[in-house]
């Protein structure tokens, strides 16, 4: 099943398409991704890449193509839990140029709100903790700094999200 299709006043979450991979390599080539594990070469792009797109048939979630009304490709939101997770995470990319315009959190809201309708409780972000402008926006989605979870990586630090905390149930409303 491919993604389902996410509206907000500004942006629309889709399934992914074979061209939005070059956004991507574009992205992880570049100073944006110097907090997230880059893939290696074209080959760990693509299975990267493949792992959001085919998760949907799996697992029943995985990435979204994040894109604006006008339809430029600016990022991506994604519900996530390979094996080397403790938990399903959620994460996002925002590609240059469209930081600053609250973006990321009216997508990141979107995912939450489907991820809270269909039955989640719990979903985690797995930020390096030097990467302050993701964890401010883990905490202007409501997350909550949880030292007691585990993560998979010890540069990171771990936000929890719940429907319970989640700070800005109508941003996108």
């Amino acid at each position: 099943m491919p993604a389902p299709t996410l509206e907000t006043p500004r942006l629309r979450l889709r399934h992914h398409v074979l061209s939005d991979m070059d956004a991507f390599a574009a992205f992880f080539a570049g100073k944006r991704a110097e907090h997230v594990d880059a893939p290696q070469n074209k080959t760990h792009l693509w299975y990267g890449f493949s792992s959001e797109v085919g998760s949907w048939d799996l697992v029943g979630f995985g990435g979204w193509a994040v894109e604006t009304k006008d339809g430029a490709l600016i990022g991506q939101v994604s519900i996530t839990h390979p094996p080397h997770f403790p938990e399903r995470e959620i994460g996002w990319i925002l590609f240059d140029g469209y930081e600053g315009q609250g973006y990321m959190t009216e997508a990141a809201t979107a995912a939450l709100h489907w991820a809270w309708e269909q039955g989640m409780t719990t979903l985690v972000s797995y930020i390096d903790r030097n990467n302050t402008r993701s964890i401010a926006l883990a905490e202007r989605l409501g997350a909550q700094l949880d030292p007691a979870a585990k993560t998979y990586d010890d540069v990171d630090v771990v936000y929890r999200h719940s429907p319970d905390i989640d700070g800005n149930a109508e941003a996108y409303a």
